[in-house]
């Protein structure tokens, strides 16, 4: 069997490797913008100067060898004729594939922004290539401007703290990781942000940005009608989905990216989906496994993907450890929340539940309880009849021994 990956970040490498597991003898072809392979969600730590390339790598240093994969690096995909079963890359070369992972990533989204797609002093933070952009603006920059409060624009800004740089948020919405995080959690980052520098803008964007005669940003104008001095913009808000190549192909696309069901499969039978190429931007474990998934199947072991808990996101920014699951800023009435804070302000937890089932939490500083709300959360447990408080319970309420001396979950606790 004649086996096709494109991309080499964490849905690539896994399937490449859950490929060769189940087929030894198969012909694995990997091909990659990439000249290495690196974990994105630890590139502050390069630019901060804490990792080396080598440890930014999250596979052995004979990964291709090893595994016997046929690494094509620094190629584009330029491409792809499902009639043909054939890969068309940069310079017309062409691989012919039997089966195809489609893992190609996503990559920076310029906004909309008059003028922004004209200057010279804008960067993504995305590659090992924006990295070295950003090494050599932090030399000289120091009004350095980040679009964007979530997870990869405040790892952006402690990458940055680690070189003493101070670089300015600016975020649309009302709190930084408004997707993980409620206000006053959030509001624990803020303050400990500000205390190391950081300024930050929150409820606005760049409405037009300022250039010189250089084509370099100079100034950014709020949407708030606000006025900053610039000599760096970072864009961390927006990614696509690296799909161009797939125009005229006839695999179908969304209005996010590459459509692939839950063994991955997506409108050809012979192509496989995994990672942010969907456009959903799953976390790091969900990528994997839809790599190993997508795999599977594509190696004739059906295998779906229903076994997971994606809305999960754990963080440590500054010494603040923080774990989010699921829905933790409901509409108002949706849902009820508990609440518990430390003495002194020092830790903080919250816990969303509709109907008896735990909906979404919030953990600050400690996170120990947050591997039951997750299996608790993932589960659907009804913890309705537990007598209780809700942050006392554990996993003793729910499992019980049969007979045989094993655990199981009691049907009428989960309603």
């Amino acid at each position: 069997m004649n086996y096709v990956i494109i991309g080499s970040s964490a849905a690539g490498v896994s399937g490449a490797k859950e490929l060769r597991r189940l087929d030894k003898e198969c012909r694995i072809v990997m091909i990659s913008k990439d000249e290495e392979i690196y974990s994105r969600c630890i590139l502050h730590h390069y630019l901060g100067g804490e990792r080396s390339v080598e440890q930014l790598s999250f596979v052995e240093p004979d990964f291709a060898e090893k595994y016997g994969i046929e690494w094509m690096k620094g190629r584009t995909c330029r491409g792809l004729d499902p009639e043909g079963k054939t890969v068309i890359l940069d310079k017309g070369e062409r691989v012919v594939y039997d089966k195809l992972l489609i893992a190609s990533g996503s990559h920076t989204y310029l906004p909309p922004i008059p003028r922004l797609s004209e200057a010279v002093n804008v960067c993504g933070f995305r590659s090992l290539e924006d990295m070295e952009h950003l090494k050599e603006a932090a030399q000289n920059a120091r009004k350095i401007l980040v679009i964007g409060a979530g997870l990869v624009g405040l790892d952006c800004a402690v990458g940055f703290l680690s070189l003493g740089v101070k670089v300015t948020l600016i975020e649309m919405a009302k709190w930084l990781l408004s997707r993980q995080l409620d206000e006053t959690s959030a509001k624990t980052y803020e303050k400990a942000f500000e205390a190391a520098g950081v300024k930050q803008y929150y409820g606005a964007g760049i409405r037009e940005v300022m250039l010189n005669d250089k084509k370099e940003i100079v100034q950014v104008i709020l949407t708030d009608g606000r006025k900053l001095d610039c000599d760096y913009l970072v864009v961390t808000a927006g990614v696509r989905p690296n799909i161009d190549f797939l125009e005229d192909s006839g695999i179908k696309t969304g209005p996010l990216g590459l459509l692939y069901d839950e063994t991955g499969r997506t409108s050809d039978v012979c192509v496989y989906g995994a990672g942010d190429v969907s456009g959903a931007r799953p976390i790091w474990p969900v990528a994997v496994k839809e790599g190993i998934i997508a795999a599977a199947n594509m190696a004739g072991e059906k295998r779906r993907m229903t076994d997971f808990f994606a809305s999960k996101a754990t963080m440590n920014f500054l010494g603040i450890p923080t774990m989010s699951l699921g829905n933790v800023n409901p509409e108002e009435g949706e849902a009820q929340e508990e609440i518990w804070k430390g003495k002194g302000g020092k830790g903080y937890k919250k816990i969303v539940h509709k109907n008896g089932r735990i909906v979404g939490a919030v953990l600050q500083d400690d996170l120990a309880y947050g591997g039951i709300l997750q299996q608790l959360i993932a589960r659907r447990i009804n913890i309705a009849k537990v007598k209780k408080p809700i942050f006392d319970i554990d996993y003793s309420d729910f499992f019980h021994m049969d007979e045989n001396f094993e655990y199981y979950y009691e049907d009428d606790v989960r309603g």
